[in-house]
């Protein structure tokens, strides 16, 4: 397994669509941690090609600040997707940190993607590598998690896409992320295999996951379940819609006092130990081996992400 790197604060993603220019800067200083501005769903099939100079005039004109830039491009089997990274990309890929691949089904996908930026890349003379996040959201998709994950040295994220899931697995959903009469017919959590190895195999070769969007932006307490969840879980963050989820997403996401302050007291009794050439560190009546220290190092990492913001 290799080790957990945690480069890119990743709370909260939040989309924007690529459709509409004027809430690109609202985005960009939101309380996001990445900023997806959308070519697919959120974009009409007539405005794909008009928003496609949306996105490359507000990289070039826009503060991002600390944000992560993310540009999600269409399926790669719509007419469009070739076109939007060779006309984004050309444009403005030295302002682009992240390409979203929505409705990876296999490792081909992730590859496909690689090798047209490293010919952008080259062609245009980018230095800085762009780094890719597939999003699992079909069937094909969760069969090939696996190999999905080890596809790219690009590949920085794995991300859920409950919706578009449901209807490739044909499973009846009312409403993206939310709990329905559905859920409570099912005798557990119905999205648990897909949402866990997501996470396991994102954790396998070093990436962030992040979990699906919640459809009710102005109910709150399911938004907190449904983050509580994926936190417990594993996933690094959730994806949002509306800049009115991001409070909640954020702080749910974050390390809490509490934790911090076990994490800290963790780290310290292991350097205790080391210092006084001891074999075994104890903390609170248990032992600390390799994985405790690395599930302390971890949070307080995050932490510091998190209050450099």
């Amino acid at each position: 397994m290799t080790p957990d790197p945690i480069t890119k604060l990743s709370r909260s993603l939040l989309y924007v669509p690529a459709s509409k220019p004027a809430m690109i800067p609202k985005a960009a200083a939101s309380a996001a941690d990445l900023v997806c501005i959308d070519l697919e769903d959120a974009v009409a099939p007539q405005d794909k090609e008009a928003s496609r100079g949306h996105v490359v005039q507000a990289l070039k004109d826009v503060n991002f600040g600390r944000r992560t830039r993310v540009v999600r491009i269409n399926g790669l089997d719509t007419p469009f997707a070739y076109r939007d990274l060779v006309d984004v990309v050309e444009a403005a890929g030295d302002r682009i940190d992240v390409i979203m691949v929505p409705k990876v089904g296999s490792a081909r996908d992730v590859a496909f993607v690689d090798t047209m930026l490293t010919q952008i890349e080259t062609n245009v003379g980018l230095t800085r590598r762009i780094g890719i996040e597939a999003q699992i959201e079909t069937a094909s998709g969760f069969l090939s998690c696996r190999e999905i994950a080890a596809a790219s040295p690009r590949l920085e994220a794995l991300v859920f896409g409950a919706g578009d899931y449901a209807a490739s697995m044909r499973m009846p959903s009312s409403a993206i992320g939310e709990s329905d009469a559905n859920d409570e017919l099912y005798p557990g959590h119905r999205w648990h295999a897909v949402m866990h190895i997501i996470v396991a195999a994102a954790r396998v070769h070093g990436l962030r996951c992040m979990d699906g969007p919640y459809a009710g932006y102005t109910d709150a307490v399911g938004l907190e379940r449904a983050s509580r969840i994926a936190r417990v879980m594993g996933f690094d963050g959730k994806q949002c819609i509306h800049p009115g989820q991001l409070p909640i997403v954020n702080r749910v996401f974050e390390p809490s006092e509490e934790e911090i302050a076990k994490a800290e007291a963790v780290v310290r009794a292991y350097e205790n130990a080391v210092a006084a050439g001891r074999g075994a560190a104890t903390h609170d009546g248990r032992m600390i081996d390799a994985a405790n220290l690395r599930m302390a190092q971890t949070i307080l990492e995050r932490r510091r992400l998190a209050s450099s913001t």
